[in-house]
Order: structure tokens, then sequence, then C-alpha cells
């Protein structure tokens, strides 16, 4: 069969979907195959060649001739000296056919097995797509709300459904709305991909920042411990190898221009950022701010540390609820007991004060 605009059709196809072309032809190949079988009980005996040069599919059949047809794939020596004259017993008849003449029903089984094959194409490039994201940002949009879950367009003709709990608090939700979401997990399903993506996990901020900080990817900074109450504080400690350049700094940016779309994208989140020290005691002042501290006295055995702060400068210190000093004690990697000067006097608790 010769047909250019059937070629052209397949390749627009493909180019549409976003498929390789040789997939493509994968399925036609399957799907005439299946028609064939319908016709004459077999497909083991048939080979189907595409060639784009000269425009042409060619299916070619196989037929053994015998004596008397046992089995599909079979001719008499009557039915194959039609095609060949000199035809006899045991010789291997090659003929070509027409898809046209395999039937409106095989037709109708080609066009399906086309259809569902492309769609099986699609999926398994979503996923593909997908997978190679699994632990990375990505843009969505709101296209739909109910009571508990939105759902989101993440491309590729994929959605999925975020809890509304799952949402910061500050988030804006209405249709079309753009929200920046990380990408857990992507599993198979026989459905297609199913991509798990979140807003409060703490890599969504990582990855803000990174996108806004060219230091922190040709490794001139590092983010060395990252601590988050999802929509309400994130503590960030942050390194420079190279003693030239300002490691906080290099994250907000002149004028606070960088750290403001981190800002932006995760809609009123407060982020403090603070310069990471191997100097245990440096470290952990710059983990409390904005708070004073009267003295550090760290255990490097049990990276754990006592601190001491006035007794009207407890609360502040503390934090709302515990915050401050458990994202301080995250962010850095040490853990934090925070004393009053009475209570440590209570305690009978020895300390050297900071210098002033």
């Amino acid at each position: 069969m010769i047909s250019k605009e059937f070629f052209k059709a397949l390749e627009a196809v493909a180019l549409e979907r976003g498929l390789e072309k040789e997939k493509v032809f994968e399925i036609m190949e399957r799907g005439l195959l299946n028609a064939y079988k319908k016709v004459y009980d077999t497909q083991d005996n048939v080979n189907v060649v595409f060639n784009e040069k000269k425009n042409e599919i060619q299916i070619i059949s196989e037929n053994l001739v015998v004596k008397e047809v046992e089995s599909p794939g079979e001719i008499t020596l009557e039915q194959a000296k039609t095609t060949k004259k000199t035809a006899k017993i045991g010789d291997i008849i090659k003929t070509k056919l027409n898809p046209k003449d395999f039937g409106r029903i095989a037709a109708q089984s080609t066009k399906q097995i086309l259809t569902q094959g492309l769609k099986q194409l699609e999926r398994e490039r979503a996923y593909d797509i997908f997978k190679e994201k699994e632990n990375e940002m990505i843009n969505t949009e709101i296209v739909n709300i109910n009571r508990d879950f939105v759902t989101l367009d993440l491309g590729q003709n994929i959605e999925t459904s975020l809890p509304r709990k799952e949402l910061l608090k500050s988030d804006e939700v209405s249709l079309g709305a753009r929200l920046k979401v990380y990408i857990t997990k992507v599993d198979m399903t026989p459905k297609g991909p199913k991509v798990f993506v979140s807003r409060t996990d703490r890599n969504l901020v990582k990855r803000l920042i990174e996108q806004v900080v060219p230091e922190i990817i040709d490794g001139t900074v590092e983010i060395m411990g990252l601590a988050r109450d999802p929509g309400d504080r994130t503590k960030i400690s942050v390194y420079s190898h190279d003693e030239n350049v300002d490691p906080v700094g290099a994250v907000v940016g002149f004028k606070g221009s960088r750290i403001k779309e981190v800002l932006e994208a995760l809609q009123g989140e407060k982020i403090d950022v603070y310069a990471w020290n191997k100097d245990p005691v440096e470290l952990i002042k710059s983990s409390l701010e904005p708070a004073k501290l009267v003295a550090v006295t760290p255990n490097k055995k049990k990276k754990a540390a006592l601190v001491i702060v006035k007794d009207k400068d407890l609360t502040g210190t503390i934090g709302n609820k515990g915050q401050n000093a458990r994202l301080a004690a995250q962010s850095s990697g040490w853990k934090i007991d925070i004393k009053s000067i009475s209570q440590a006097k209570e305690e009978g608790i020895r300390y050297r004060r900071l210098e002033e």
C-alpha cells in the first residue's frame, strides 16, 4: 500500500504528541498484524515493513504449500499456483497484501489498537518526564477546587490532587492560581503516571533558593541545614567555600532581591538565613538570632549545647510554641537547651559569659 498522506499523518501525530515516530510505527504494526490475524487466524507468518522513502507499507505473508491445509499459514498447491505457477509442495509462497482487503471489522480493530497504543505511549512518556523531575520543583495551575482537595495541572495532560491541609495557610486558592510544588514521588499505574506533590516539604524551599542563587548551583555557597514550619517560618544555615563571598548576602541578594522571589513563591512564609560556622558557639548564636545570648556551653561529643539568656529574653529566645529554639536546633544540627540566668542559678549551673 502506497500512501504519502498516511506517512505524513503518522509523523504529524508523533510530532503533536511528542512521541518517537518509530514507536508510533510499532503500534501501527501491531494493529495491522492483529487485523491480519482476524482474517487469517494467525500472525506468525506475516511481516509488516514501513518504507518511508517510497511512502509504502508492505504487508508480506509467507505461506507453506501443503497437500491438505491443516493449520493457519498453510495453502494448497492450487492456491499457491495462482501466485506462482512453478510452485510445488513444501515451497514458501510470499504474498503482498493490501490492508483494504482485511475488511471493516479488522480495520476497526486496527484503529482501536492504534488509539490505545498512542494513549499508552503518551502515559509512558509523561511518566519518564515526571520521574526525571522527582525530588524537583515544578510550576502548576489550580484547575479544580472542592472542600477537601485542589486539583493541579502539571502539564503533559497530567493532573494531581493536593489535600487542602497540604497547602500553606497563605496560599491563594482560586481557579487559575499558580503554585510551585515539590515532586515527592512518581508511580506508574494502569491509568498512567501518578505524581505526588507537596507545598509543605522543606525541600521546596531548598529548590526555590537554588533557583535564585547561582552561587549554590556552582558550589560556592552550600546549604548546610534547613528547618521549616510550613507556611510560617523557615531557618536556613549557609556556608561559603570562598572567603570572598558572603553566604547570607548571596542568598538574600542586593536589597533582598533574591529572597523576595522565594517569599513570593511561598506567599509570605518568613525565612531566616544565617551563616553556618564550624565553631559551635558562633553557629548556635547565629541560629537563635535575633535573640541575645548570655552564654553558650557546647558539648561536642553529644553535639548538644546549653544556652543561657537573660530572664526577660527567655520567652523570645524559645519562641512561640518553642518554634525559634526548635528550628535553630534542626537547622544547626545541634540539640539546644535554653535556660534563663535565674534557672541556671537555681540549678547550680556554671557558665562563662560571652564577650560583648
